[in-house]
């Protein structure tokens, strides 16, 4: 069974840093690319970012691109997301994705 389990969102100033980490577990991670997608209040899902298996190739979308890093340790069975000068936008809970499968999310919270 798939299981991906994200942390380490929270309430973060304009500006302000979190990384967010994925731990993924029940297939082979090393094999699969990942992704990062978010909801924010009222609205549907949006992609964020992907990368592939052996941790090359990130995509971004327009929205975060220079702000946010993807990125993954295939020795560990984690997916990470470096968010740098977050922005009230950026408020939303954010899934850990493979494939048809995502985690229970972590809610990033950007205010003042």
């Amino acid at each position: 069974e798939v299981q991906l389990v994200e942390s380490g969102g929270g309430l973060v100033q304009p500006g302000g840093s979190l990384r967010l980490s994925c731990a993924a577990s029940g297939f082979t991670f090393s094999k699969n690319a990942m992704s990062w997608v978010r909801q924010a209040p009222g609205k549907g899902l949006e992609w964020v970012s992907t990368i592939n298996s052996g941790g090359g190739s990130p995509r971004y979308a327009d929205s975060v691109k220079g702000r946010f890093t993807i990125s993954r340790d295939n020795a560990k069975n984690m997916l990470y997301l470096q968010m740098n000068n977050l922005k009230p936008e950026d408020t939303a809970v954010y899934y850990c994705v493979q494939g048809a499968t995502r985690g229970q999310g972590t809610q990033v919270t950007v205010s003042s």
